[in-house]
């Protein structure tokens, strides 16, 4: 578990977010916000770990993709379409709490000993979310554009490298609908 954690906040160090790409690089930021929200799942894990609260929790999912599509459309963008993506992002952050409650089913040792409080995790979420909707709003046309795949597959394999397995595969659930 340990591993995971010292994973994690590696990756949320190096991705930090950062001055805009090149044209090369133009969905690095993006991706790399996407890991951020992925590692950041760790915590909301280890914060309803033995707790009553549900990994699934479709009111709050539903309260987040009402305030996306609210952002989107102020910000210009498809409102429909920003849900499509946030709604990745919420699964990619249940598959990453999934693995990490199975793991310490698994592995009792290695459970949290600490419960952070999703309260203070929350504001952090938003910041990620309004980085990723800024991101968004700044490749429009480059994700409609022919190269997005292409684009997007480049800036997985450079994010993802310092991720975990469990990370990677989080981060790969939170990016699908990124290219349009």
């Amino acid at each position: 578990m340990r591993s995971l954690i010292v994973g994690s906040a590696v990756a949320i160090a190096v991705l930090g977010l950062g001055a805009p790409a090149s044209a090369e690089g133009a969905l690095e930021p993006l991706v790399g916000s996407a890991a951020e929200r992925v590692a950041l799942s760790d915590q909301v894990a280890a914060a309803k770990w033995g707790t009553d609260s549900p990994i699934e929790d479709p009111e709050r999912e539903q309260q987040v993709l009402d305030g996306v599509a609210v952002r989107a459309a102020e910000l210009g963008l498809d409102p429909e379409e920003a849900k499509r993506v946030f709604r990745d992002q919420i699964e990619a952050s249940k598959l990453v709490q999934r693995g990490l409650h199975a793991y310490w089913r698994a592995n009792p040792d290695e459970q949290p000993t600490e419960r952070p409080d999703l309260g203070e995790i929350r504001p952090e979420l938003d910041r990620l979310g309004e980085a990723i909707l800024l991101q968004l709003r700044d490749t429009d046309e480059l994700r409609d554009g022919p190269s997005c795949d292409g684009r997007l597959l480049s800036a997985y394999v450079h994010t993802a490298h310092d991720l975990t397995v469990l990370h990677q595969a989080g981060l790969g659930r939170a990016i699908p609908s990124i290219c349009s």
